[in-house]
């Protein structure tokens, strides 16, 4: 999985540009200095201000606007179905509550990869998630981990791991604290982001799966391999439903940009969940994600009635 969180870096550039810009000229008389660097600083704090609302009021329509919509894949039915899809990627079975406690480093160069979304030692999420679950329970057998977690943050080490982190994930696992941690970072930083932004593209039930999936798989970025870059991609080359533009084949741009993406990555990577599973539904004009199902994940099949 890509790194989670790397979004909050966004806005960094625009908040070091107004810093920037404020700093003073040495050769300028220090009270006109003074009172430039001031002027300039609330200026900056006036557009962020400015930015923020604008924001929340657009939050707000576009809560308005899905609040109106069918649920699609947020119904609890479609929800449990998008785990077990998900899952038979992840973790080759669609009982996906029987992998809370997996953990293992599938030499991908993102170290461990552990939980029921394939959280990572190296992507970040996998520390997000020990972070958060220590803070309500600090007393977890993973929290003394945390400094190795956040060292090897970032690469495929195993530094300050080895031999006891496997072992106290698999035990942390059988706690009912953890696994529900397991399940609400999964909505916070994959589903429901996924499933928000699907619906304003006027997406439904499929659409939200493929964007749920393809987060899951690329992370949340904004770089070219991330999910926001490849949907910035598809969207360069075909229109969103909710620009008028027709579902399935906008659909289909997202999953043939998706696949390059993946493929430009990791060169041979087995593509089965774009081309036996969610290109399979799209091409039976399945929209609404309706079972029953059938797919195929690296040549096993699998069938939800």
């Amino acid at each position: 999985m890509k790194r989670a969180g790397v979004l909050l870096l966004g806005a960094l550039p625009v908040i070091a540009a107004g810093v920037y810009f404020a700093v003073p000229d040495d050769s300028a008389d220090p009270a006109d200095t003074a009172a430039a660097s001031s002027s300039s600083s609330a200026t900056a704090r006036s557009d962020r201000d400015d930015a923020k609302d604008r924001a929340e009021r657009e939050r707000e329509a576009d809560d308005a606007l899905i609040a109106d919509l069918p649920p699609g894949l947020a119904a609890p039915a479609k929800k449990e179905l998008a785990q077990q899809l998900v899952s038979s990627a992840e973790n080759s079975t669609t009982k996906w509550r029987t992998a809370y406690g997996s953990i293992e480093d599938v030499g991908d160069g993102d170290g461990y990869t552990a939980g029921i979304i394939g959280f990572c030692t190296g992507t970040h999420d996998l520390l997000m998630l020990v972070e958060r679950y220590t803070e309500d329970h600090p007393d977890n057998g993973l929290a003394e981990y945390l400094p190795a977690l956040r060292e090897v943050d970032g690469s495929d080490s195993h530094e300050g791991l080895d031999p006891g982190f496997t072992a106290a994930w698999k035990a942390e696992a059988e706690v009912p604290a953890f696994r529900a941690a397991q399940e609400a970072e999964r909505d916070r930083v994959y589903f429901e982001p996924a499933v928000r932004l699907a619906k304003l593209d006027g997406l439904g039930t499929l659409g939200q799966f493929v964007y749920y999936d393809a987060m899951v798989f690329h992370g949340p970025d904004t770089d070219a391999e991330g999910f926001y870059g490849l949907r910035e991609r598809a969207m360069a080359e075909a229109r969103t439903p909710g620009q008028g533009g027709s579902e399935k084949a906008y659909l289909e741009t997202f999953l043939d940009v998706r696949k390059q993406a993946m493929e430009a990555k990791r060169p041979g990577i087995d593509t089965s969940r774009v081309d036996t599973a969610q290109r399979r539904f799209l091409t039976a004009g399945n929209l609404k994600l309706a079972t029953p199902l059938v797919w195929e994940m690296y040549g096993d099949t699998y069938r939800v009635p």
